[in-house]
C-alpha cells in the first residue's frame, strides 16, 4: 500500500509540480520503479482499484505491458495463469474505455501469448480461447476486437523479449489458426456499430500474409463488406485499409502470389477502378481523394509485373495512375512516383527470363513493351515538370516548407529520369524543351515572375542530362543559344550556371562547342558576381567544363587564370565562398594536367602563387602571431594546396612544388602542432602530393615523415598516423624505404600502445584508435614483411584486445578490421610466411579474443556493429578452425543456461564448427543474429550474459 501511494504521488508531482526539477525527479523515479520486481503487484493492484484515477490508470497499463514485453521470464512459470486471469478482468473492465488503457492490456496479453505456448495457454491457444470468452461474454465484445487486433501485430513487436524460436513458432500458432480469427470476425459483422473495428482488426490479420486462396477471400464476407464500404459516405478508413491490404496480400509470395490469387484480384481491381471518377470530384474531402489515389497507388506497386506486360486491362491501371499524378496536391501526386520507378526498371532491364525463345525474340518483345507505354511516359513528363516551379511566396515560406518544396523538385527529378530511360533522353529532352520555348515567350511579353516557369523547365532539362546523348544536335544547341539571352534573376541564373555544368559532356563533343563556350564562361562569370547561391553553383559548373573540356580549354590557360585569381584573391566583385573557390582550383589543376610537362611546371607555380602568398605572409610574422592567427586563416590555404597536389596529375612537377613548399609546411607544422584542424588540413595536403609524387618525391618523404614522428609523441595528432597510412600504401613495398618506414610504424605504434592502456583512454581518444589501427591494417597489406616480425606486432595484438569494446563506430570498426586482417593472413601471398609468427602472438591469447568477441556479439557493442564482429568472428574461425570452437565453448559454456539454453549453445557452436570446416557461411550468419538476439532480449539476460564474459576485465588473463 506504501508503495501504491509513492506511485500515486509521484504520478501527481510528474503532471502537476509547478517546479520542473520536481517533475525530473519524479519521472526518474517512476522510470526505476517500472524496473522493478514490485511494478508487476502494484501496477496490477492500482489498475483493479476503482479510486484510482486516469493518470494512475494509463500509467499503470503502460507499466504492466512492458513489463509482460521485456520482464516476463523474470516471474515464476506458475505466475502465468493468475497474470493471464487479472488481465482478462482488466479487458472486460476497460472494456468501454478508456481507449488508452485498454489497448495497452490489450498488447500486455497479446504479449503474453507471445511467449506462452499455445498448449500451455490451454483452450487451444489463444485464439480459441478468445472465442469461447467472446461468446461466453458478448458484453465485452469491443475490449476482445481489441485484443484480436493487436495479436497478429505483436509477431512483428521486438520490444518482446521473446526467444527467436518462440517467436518463430507463435507467427505458426497464429497463422493456423487464421480461419477460426476470420470466422469470429466475420461473427461480429452482424453488431452494426462494431464494423470499422471489425474491418481494422481484419486488416490486421492480413498483414500476416498467410496463404488462403484467392477463390476463398473473393466471396469472402468480411471482403465483401469492404468492398461495399468503400462507396460510403465518407469513405471508411477501415475498408480503405483493408483493400490495401488484400491489394499486397495479392501480390505477396508467401499467399501463393499474383497466379494463386488472381480470382481476388479480379474482384478487387474493378472495385477499385469504379472510384476513378472520384478523383476529380470537387465535393470529395481532401482525406477521401487521398485514401482513393493510395489504393491506386498500392494496386500499381503490387501488379507493376503484371502491368509491365502492357495488356489493354494493365493500361486501364496506368491511365488511373496518370489522373492520380496529375493532381494538384504534391503529396497526393507523388504516391504514384514509386510505380513508375520499378514499372521503368522492369521495362529496361534485359531480363532474359522473358519466356520468348531466342534472344532477338526476348529483345523484340521488350521493345514492344517500352513502346507501349510511351505515351503513358509522355503524359508523366508534362504533368510532373509544372511541379518544381518555385512558388510565388518562395521567399516567405518557413524553413519546414522550404526543405519540402526542396524534397519535391528531387522528387521530381527522379521521375524524369525515370521516364528519360524508357524514352530516351532525347525524346524526353524534346517534350521539355517545347516547355521551355513556351515559358521563354511568355518572359519576352513581360508577364509578371515571368523568369519562374523558364527556370522550372530548365531544371527539369538539368535533371535528364545524363540521359541526352553527347551528340544530340537538334535540340541542345538551341537551349544553349537561349541561355545568354535569359534574364539574370539570382534563381533563375542559378540553375541556368547548373544546366551548363551538367551538359559539360555534350559541349565537349559538339561542334558548336568551342563556338559557344565564351559566351558560357561569361554566363558563369557573371553567377560568380551575383549571389553566394549562384556563385557556388558557378564554381561547380566551371569544374565540370574544365574536366570535360580540358583538351579544349588548354589555349585559354590565361583566360581561366584570370577568373582563377579573381575568385581566390577574394578582392574582386565575385561571391565564391571559400568552400567553393575549391572547385575553381580543381578546375585549373585539371587543364594543366592537360598540358605538356615544361608548360605544366609553369603553370603551376602560377597556380600556387596567389595561395603560397598568404602563407608565407603569415610565416614571416614570426612565431607568436602565427600562433594566434585563427584556425581558418590557414586552413582556407592550405585545403586549396590538397585540391592542387590532387588533381595536377604531373608528378614530377608536384614534386618539385611540394620541394619548394616544404620550408613553410615545416613551419606550419613545428609551430601550430597543437592545432587540430590546421594539422589536419596540413596531413591532408602532405597526403595528396604523396599520393600524386609516389617516388619522385625524394629527400622531401624523408623530411615529412622524421616531422610527424617527432611531432606524434608532443601531440597525439590523429592526423600524423593518417598520413601515415598514405605514405605506407605508396611506399610500403619499396625495399629503398624498408628502414625509415620500419623506424616509423615502430614509434608510432610502441606510442599509441603506451597512450591506449584501457577502455576509458579509447574512448576519450577514438580518432587515435581509428587512426592507429586503419595504419596497422595498411601495414599487414602493403609491407607485413617490416610490421609482422617487428617488436611492436604483440604489443599491438594486446592493445586492440582492449579496444574492441570502444562504443565509438569507427574506432571499432578499425580494431576489428584489424584483427580480422591478422586472421586473414595466409589470404595474402606476402603475409603467408609470417603465419608462424602471427600464431605465436594469437594462440596463447586466442580464448581471450574470442571470449571479447562473443561478448561484443551479446551486447557489449550495439547491435549495429553485429556486421563487422561477425566477419572477425569468422575470420578467426577459418584461420584456427576447431581450436577456435574449442575457444568459442568455453566462452560459451560461462554464459548461465537462464539467458542461452543448451539448444542454443549447441547450434550457435554447430555453426562455428559447419563454419571451421568450410562449409557454409551464411549458416554462420544466421547462428549469430540468433544468439546475438538471445543475449539481448531484455536489459537484465544483457547484464547477466556481460557479467558472465566480462570483456572489459579479460585483456590478458587465459580462460580458465
Amino acid at each position: 500500500m506504501e508503495l501504491q501511494n509513492t506511485v500515486k504521488e509521484a504520478l501527481n508531482a510528474l503532471y502537476h509540480h509547478p517546479e520542473d526539477t520536481v517533475r525530473m525527479q519524479a519521472d526518474r523515479w517512476l522510470q526505476d520503479f517500472q524496473r522493478t520486481l514490485d511494478a508487476w503487484q502494484v501496477a496490477d493492484n492500482l489498475l483493479h482499484d476503482a479510486t484510482s484515477n486516469l493518470e494512475t490508470l494509463i500509467f499503470c497499463s503502460q507499466t504492466l505491458r512492458s513489463k509482460v514485453q521485456r520482464d516476463f521470464e523474470e516471474l515464476p512459470s506458475e505466475a502465468f495463469r493468475p497474470l493471464r486471469d487479472s488481465l482478462n478482468t482488466l479487458l472486460k473492465k476497460f472494456h468501454k474505455g478508456p481507449p488508452k488503457v485498454r489497448t495497452q492490456i490489450s498488447i500486455a496479453v497479446a504479449a503474453l501469448a507471445v511467449y506462452v505456448p499455445a498448449e500451455d495457454w490451454g483452450d487451444g491457444g489463444i485464439v480459441n480461447w478468445l472465442r469461447d470468452e467472446m461468446n461466453s461474454h458478448p458484453e465485452y465484445i469491443p475490449g476482445f476486437l481489441e485484443l484480436l487486433t493487436v495479436l497478429p501485430e505483436e509477431v512483428y513487436n521486438y520490444k518482446i523479449a521473446a526467444r527467436p524460436e518462440r517467436r518463430r513458432q507463435f507467427e505458426k500458432e497464429l497463422t493456423s489458426q487464421m480461419e477460426v480469427a476470420l470466422s469470429i470476425l466475420t461473427a461480429c459483422l452482424s453488431i452494426n456499430e462494431l464494423k470499422e473495428q471489425v474491418l481494422e482488426a481484419f486488416a490486421s490479420w492480413l498483414r500476416l500474409k498467410h496463404g488462403i486462396p484467392g477463390s476463398v477471400l473473393a466471396s469472402h464476407p468480411l471482403v465483401l463488406t469492404a468492398l461495399s464500404s468503400l462507396n460510403s459516405e465518407p469513405l471508411s478508413e477501415a475498408s480503405v485499409n483493408v483493400i490495401s491490404e488484400l491489394i499486397h496480400y495479392t501480390a505477396a509470395g508467401s499467399s501463393g502470389g499474383v497466379a494463386v490469387q488472381m480470382p481476388l484480384i479480379q474482384v478487387l481491381v474493378p472495385q477499385v477502378m469504379s472510384l476513378k471518377a472520384l478523383l476529380k470530384d470537387s465535393s470529395k474531402d481532401e482525406e477521401d481523394v487521398k485514401a482513393i489515389a493510395r489504393l491506386f497507388a498500392d494496386m500499381g506497386d503490387s501488379y507493376v509485373e503484371l502491368i509491365a506486360t502492357g495488356s489493354d486491362e494493365s493500361m486501364i491501371i496506368v491511365n488511373a495512375l496518370l489522373e492520380v499524378a496529375s493532381h494538384p496536391e504534391n503529396y497526393i501526386a507523388s504516391m504514384t512516383f514509386n510505380f513508375w520507378h520499378s514499372l521503368q526498371v522492369i521495362l529496361t532491364k534485359r531480363d532474359t527470363s522473358l519466356p520468348f525463345g531466342n534472344e532477338a525474340s526476348i529483345e523484340a518483345e521488350r521493345k514492344r513493351r517500352q513502346g507501349a507505354f510511351v505515351p503513358s511516359y509522355e503524359s508523366l513528363v508534362s504533368l510532373v515538370s509544372f511541379r518544381v516551379e518555385y512558388p510565388q511566396d518562395y521567399l516567405d515560406l518557413s524553413h519546414e516548407d522550404r526543405k519540402e518544396f526542396k524534397h519535391t523538385r528531387y522528387a521530381v527529378a527522379d521521375v524524369l529520369t525515370d521516364a528519360a530511360s524508357v524514352l530516351g533522353g532525347d525524346a524526353t529532352l524534346q517534350i521539355l524543351y517545347k516547355k521551355l520555348l513556351e515559358a521563354v515567350a511568355r518572359c519576352g511579353n513581360g508577364e509578371n515572375n515571368e523568369w519562374r516557369p523558364v527556370e522550372a523547365a530548365l531544371f527539369c532539362i538539368r535533371a535528364i542530362s545524363n540521359y541526352v546523348s553527347v551528340v544530340e544536335a537538334e535540340v541542345m544547341p538551341q537551349i544553349m543559344g537561349l541561355l545568354p539571352k535569359l534574364p539574370q534573376q539570382p534563381q533563375l541564373l542559378q540553375t541556368v550556371c547548373l544546366t551548363i555544368g551538367v551538359y559539360s559532356k555534350w559541349l565537349d563533343s559538339a561542334s558548336i562547342g568551342p563556338a559557344i563556350l565564351p559566351s558560357l564562361i561569361d554566363i558563369l562569370m557573371s553567377g560568380m558576381g551575383t549571389s553566394e547561391d549562384s556563385a557556388a553553383a558557378a564554381a561547380l559548373a566551371f569544374r565540370h567544363i574544365c574536366d570535360d573540356c580540358r583538351k579544349k580549354l588548354c589555349g585559354c590557360i590565361d583566360g581561366l587564370f584570370h577568373i582563377y585569381h579573381r575568385a581566390v584573391s577574394g578582392e574582386s566583385s565575385f561571391k565564391v565562398a571559400a568552400e567553393d573557390s575549391l572547385h575553381l582550383v580543381e578546375a585549373l589543376s585539371m587543364v594543366i594536367t592537360e598540358l605538356p610537362p615544361d608548360n605544366a611546371k609553369r603553370a603551376l607555380e602560377a597556380l600556387c602563387l596567389p595561395v603560397v602568398t598568404p602563407l608565407q605572409e603569415a610565416v614571416s610574422q614570426g612565431p607568436e602571431i602565427l600562433n594566434k592567427k585563427p584556425a581558418r586563416e590557414l586552413t582556407v590555404h592550405i585545403d586549396r594546396f590538397a585540391y592542387i597536389f590532387r588533381y595536377v596529375n604531373h608528378p614530377e612537377a608536384v614534386a618539385d612544388a611540394i620541394h619548394r613548399l616544404w620550408p613553410i609546411f615545416k613551419a606550419i607544422f613545428d609551430l601550430r602542432a597543437w592545432d587540430v584542424r590546421t594539422m589536419e588540413s596540413l596531413c591532408r595536403a602532405c597526403k595528396y602530393a604523396v599520393r600524386t609524387s609516389g617516388r619522385f618525391m625524394g629527400v622531401t618523404i624523408g623530411a615529412m615523415l622524421e616531422e610527424i614522428q617527432g611531432l606524434y609523441k608532443q601531440h597525439h595528432q590523429s592526423c600524423f598516423l593518417y598520413l601515415s597510412s598514405e605514405v605506407i600504401k605508396i611506399f610500403g613495398s619499396d625495399p629503398s624505404c624498408a628502414n625509415y618506414l620500419k623506424i616509423l610504424i615502430e614509434s608510432l605504434f610502441i606510442h599509441t600502445t603506451r597512450l591506449l592502456t584501457n577502455i576509458q583512454e579509447f574512448t576519450a581518444r577514438p580518432d587515435i584508435a581509428d587512426d592507429c589501427f586503419l595504419l596497422a591494417s595498411r601495414c599487414i597489406r602493403y609491407c607485413p614483411q617490416l610490421f609482422i616480425p617487428s617488436e611492436v606486432f604483440q604489443p599491438l595484438v594486446d592493445c586492440s584486445m582492449i579496444g574492441i569494446t570502444v562504443q565509438h563506430r569507427e574506432a571499432s570498426n578499425s580494431i576489428l578490421t584489424f584483427l580480422s586482417d591478422v586472421f586473414d593472413l595466409a589470404n595474402s601471398s606476402k603475409g603467408e610466411q609470417y603465419l608462424p609468427i602471427r600464431d605465436t602472438v594469437i594462440i596463447p591469447r586466442g580464448a581471450s579474443i574470442t571470449r571479447i568477441l562473443i561478448a561484443s556479439l551479446t551486447g557489449a557493442l550495439p547491435s549495429s556493429r553485429l556486421e563487422p564482429v561477425t566477419y572477425t568472428v569468422l575470420a578467426l574461425t577459418r584461420a584456427y578452425r576447431a581450436r577456435a570452437v574449442e575457444w568459442a565453448k568455453e566462452s560459451v559454456s560461462l554464459i548461465p543456461l537462464t539467458a542461452v539454453t543448451e539448444v542454443e549453445r549447441s547450434r550457435f557452436l554447430k555453426a562455428l564448427s559447419d563454419a571451421a570446416s568450410g562449409f557454409d557461411i551464411n549458416s554462420l550468419t544466421v547462428a549469430i543474429e540468433e544468439m546475438a538476439d538471445v543475449c539481448r532480449r531484455n536489459r537484465t539476460v544483457q547484464e547477466i550474459v556481460q557479467g558472465a564474459l566480462r570483456p572489459l576485465e579479460l585483456n590478458l588473463i587465459p580462460v580458465s
